[in-house]
């Protein structure tokens, strides 16, 4: 059965950082592509940054890619989100997600939620000073 659990949320301050955590457990760990998403309401899902396990590659979305990092620690089958001066748009529910899907795929700039089957309950965070 597969399980995504985040965590790692809750309050920044404006230009802090926060490292946001997805554990994985029942499936292949080092094969299908993690991705993460935030949402906020009354906004279209978007898709943050894609880990593609095997070739160990990354994708980060046009719109945080100076900002933000991913990057992985097999010994806890768990992928990690790093956000960086975090800005008043970054308040947002963030789930990270995966499926039969061992590719990193783009849309118009973010990583595509295509193939994503499996999806954590998200972890929230809020941006005050």
């Amino acid at each position: 059965q597969v399980q995504l659990v985040e965590s790692g949320g809750g309050v920044v301050q404006p230009g802090g950082s926060l490292r946001l955590s997805c554990a994985a457990s029942g499936f292949v760990w080092d094969y299908y592509a993690i991705t993460w998403f935030r949402l906020v309401p009354g906004k279209e899902r978007e898709g943050l940054a894609c880990f593609k396990m095997n070739g160990n590659l990354t994708y980060i979305a046009d719109s945080v890619k100076d900002r933000f990092a991913i990057f992985r620690d097999d010994t806890k089958n768990t992928i990690y989100l790093q956000l960086n001066t975090v800005k008043s748009e970054d308040p947002a529910d963030y789930y990270c997600a995966t499926g039969r899907v061992s590719e990193c795929r783009v849309y118009r700039g973010t990583a595509s939620s295509w193939g994503m089957a499996y999806w954590g309950r998200g972890t929230r965070v809020n941006v005050s000073s």
